[in-house]
């Protein structure tokens, strides 16, 4: 004789400390079908009708019909979600499904009465707490034992008394399987917090790159915008007096800030670029763009350094040139790149103005983006006027990038 044997890995349960909300549907768990337990369900209570016997409407076979059926709804009641069982009643009812199978067992003439059991014992491993399943299945073993051992009904010398002590061993698939699903379960929990975690991370990405942006653009359009303005406005008060030289003047030198504009945005644009050029190879093309050449000076042993580095560098120094030409035009100006075995520093330095300074108010966000640009980096940022030296009434800014 054959015997079949309850499969509970698909049944719905949720983690330990969480419930499944109301009316909400189980989470899905990888190679798990509901349906297929409907269909393993079905056929037990349809074996259950072509094979139990005696089953009608007077004496025994009313008797059998009777907890036929209540076998049968016990093992539907397995698809409700433990959200809508609590666990007491739960406890109660698979404790009235175990006896109501015993029942059946003993008032049943011949058929697969016993399937009941070994289904319901399965269940009880998978719904239940480890501890009070064990003792449930026992007693279900020592039931349905004991109704064939001792020959409690019609039915006893087709079945083994054996048989009957096995019907509680499913509880040990039914455990097996409730620890599976939780463990499933929690690892689909930790992968959605790592990929909120991922999410969120990528967010702070984005809005630190927007903040970077956003300084490139003031370094690089700021201070030109606020002289071509000044240059614009000074253009129309001198209209009214009648000197056309210095209003062609002033014309000529908004022109020129706006070149000046134009090649600072193409350098941004440029440093950019995850291919851009070494730090080096960037700086000495910048400063020869701005008409600068001859004025790096590169100590220590040349190595790359990272490409974020390499940005923040160019738009400090970027930064450095352009207040150089708007508060000390004329005045000579000295770089300094420096590798050193655990930073790298950029020196941008210049004498005092030779020529008339005509520089306007500025934003001050200059400063305030070039710290920062290297407080990102985890260095530091000095600028200030030079009191001693050669440099003497001129200024300085030197930024110490560590790594």
């Amino acid at each position: 004789m054959r015997y079949l044997l309850p499969v509970s890995a698909t049944e719905s349960a949720p983690p330990p400390g969480k419930t499944v909300a109301q009316g909400a549907a189980p989470r899905p768990v990888p190679g798990q079908d509901r349906r297929v337990q409907w269909v393993l369900t079905l056929a037990v209570i349809a074996a259950g009708i072509l094979t139990i016997r005696p089953m009608g409407f007077s004496g025994r076979g009313l008797a059998v019909a009777v907890l036929f059926v209540i076998n049968s709804a016990a093992l539907l009641a397995r698809r409700l979600p433990e959200s809508k069982v609590p666990k007491h009643l739960a406890l109660v009812w698979l404790t009235l499904g175990v006896v109501a199978a015993a029942a059946l067992i003993g008032v049943s003439r011949s058929g697969t009465s016993y399937l009941f059991a070994f289904f319901f014992a399965g269940h009880i491993g998978y719904r239940l707490e480890t501890k009070p399943a064990l003792v449930l299945a026992g007693i279900c073993s020592l039931l349905c034992g004991g109704v064939l051992y001792f020959h409690l009904g019609p039915g006893h010398h087709l079945l083994p008394w054996a048989l009957g002590l096995a019907t509680g061993t499913p509880v040990l698939v039914g455990i097996v399987n409730r620890s599976q699903r939780r463990a499933v379960l929690a690892a689909i929990a930790a992968a959605e917090s790592a990929e909120r975690a991922a999410r969120a991370e990528a967010q702070t990405a984005v809005l630190t790159e927007r903040s970077r942006i956003a300084r490139d653009v003031h370094d690089v359009l700021a201070h030109s915008l606020a002289g071509i303005n000044m240059q614009l406005e000074l253009a129309d008060a001198l209209i009214d007096t009648g000197d056309l030289e210095k209003v062609r003047e002033a014309n000529n030198k908004a022109h020129g800030l706006v070149k000046e504009s134009l090649k600072q945005a193409q350098w941004t644009v440029h440093a950019l670029r995850e291919d851009s050029l070494p730090l080096l190879g960037s700086l000495t093309a910048m400063l020869e763009s701005s008409g600068h050449r001859d004025v790096l000076t590169v100590t220590g042993t040349v190595r790359e350094v990272p490409a974020r580095v390499t940005q923040n560098l160019l738009r400090i120094a970027q930064e450095a040139l352009t207040n150089a030409a708007r508060h000390a035009p004329g005045g000579d100006v000295g770089v300094e790149l420096t590798f050193a075995a655990s930073s790298t520093t950029l020196r941008i330095g210049n004498r005092p103005a030779t020529r008339k300074v005509n520089a306007g108010v500025g934003s001050g966000m200059g400063l305030i983006g070039m710290r920062e640009r290297v407080a990102l980096l985890g260095g530091t940022v000095t600028a200030g006027p030079v009191t001693e030296g050669p440099d003497q009434g001129g200024w300085q800014v030197k930024a110490v990038i560590p790594g």
